[in-house]
């Protein structure tokens, strides 16, 4: 079977819906391999274990965010915004849960599940991207201030899923451009 089978897709797929409005933990391979409409045998043909299907649907997460920022712009100001913006409406949609990023690391609490490399590999993606605009921008301690940026961020995931999303956007850019400007000036 290929990594892209059309079969594989819609495990996934199932996975994906289910992990993310359920909790990983709390779905199990049946409930999975029922809603994808496949058997036990075509489930573990494609994936080995469920933690092989999580370290999928984390990847695949991960490609669809990245896929994303290909689209920001390349001024780095611009481009922090519009990502900041970006984060803030996702916590307005239908059906938010928060980061499914956070969501996975507090299910795996093992810093060396495979789980939990996928979660530091996109953090340290993320990270990486921020910092990279903030040092093109002149700030003093560009990684210093993405991890104060990603603070926000992670805060206002959490805070997008507990409490009402609707002032999210505006209070996270509006967070990140004070942490910003006290920086550069």
């Amino acid at each position: 079977m290929t990594a892209s089978s059309p079969v594989r897709a819609r495990i996934l797929e199932a996975a994906a819906s289910l992990f993310y409005s359920e909790g990983i933990r709390a779905v199990s391979a049946d409930r999975i391999i029922a809603d994808a409409g496949t058997t036990k045998v075509t489930f573990y043909r494609h994936f080995r274990t469920k933690e092989d299907l999580v370290v999928a649907y984390l990847q695949a997460q991960t490609d669809r965010v990245r896929a994303a920022a290909e689209h920001l712009s390349d001024d780095p100001c611009t481009g922090l915004l519009q990502l900041a913006e970006a984060m803030g409406a996702e916590t307005c949609l239908p059906g938010f849960r928060g980061c499914p990023f956070i969501n996975a690391a507090a299910e795996y609490p093992d810093a060396n599940s495979p789980v939990r490399a996928v979660v530091r590999d996109h953090r340290q993606w993320l990270h990486a991207e921020v910092s990279g605009r903030l040092t093109r921008l002149g700030a003093p301690d560009p990684d210093a201030l993405a991890d104060q940026l990603l603070m926000l961020r992670d805060g206002a995931m959490v805070h997008g899923y507990v409490s009402d999303p609707a002032g999210v956007a505006a209070s996270l850019v509006s967070a990140g451009r004070a942490l910003l400007a006290a920086a550069l000036h």
